[in-house]
């Protein structure tokens, strides 16, 4: 074997190795990051796997839930209907997420990862989320969410 192809193939199989452990130490003002204990007020820092695959939120806080979203999860059979929501393949759910774009079939939970918590909500005749959207300052249109037994069923984008 070549010695630039054994240089080339060890240089790609780096990546690959374990993370050694990272130690954050404070002093005089100024914060370092070592591989090794710099004092005495080392700090263990642990690095979570970040590698291809999972979801985004997976290194998220987790979201704190409001008063609104429990007395919502109480009602009976409102968890039921969630599970009943169309399929979205995982890959094109993280992708509508990234683009904070909403679908037919997304749940509340996915609205609310894509464009937050609504501002304004109407339980009736329909529930309904709008939402605003303001371009250079000024309200440029309304996004209505509409539900059907917890399941996005219509989006739509309106002027104001």
């Amino acid at each position: 074997m070549k010695p630039s192809l054994c240089v080339l193939t060890l240089a790609l199989g780096l990546p690959t190795m374990a993370w050694s452990q990272v130690y954050r130490c404070d002093s005089g003002g100024e914060t370092r990051f070592s591989d090794q204990p710099c004092g005495e007020n080392s700090e263990k820092i642990i690095i979570r796997d970040n590698t291809i695959g999972g979801n985004f939120g997976q290194h998220l806080p987790p979201e704190q839930k409001t008063e609104e979203a429990d007395r919502e999860q109480d009602k009976p059979g409102r968890q039921q209907a969630e599970d009943t929501c169309r399929f979205i393949n995982s890959t094109d759910l993280r992708r509508y997420l990234v683009r904070e774009q909403v679908v037919q079939g997304m749940t509340r939970e996915h609205v609310r990862k894509a464009f937050g918590r609504p501002p304004e909500t109407y339980p009736t005749p329909q529930e309904t989320w709008v939402y605003p959207t303001k371009h250079y300052g000024a309200l440029y249109e309304l996004t209505y969410v509409y539900f059907r037994d917890g399941c996005v069923e219509e989006v739509v984008y309106r002027k104001p």
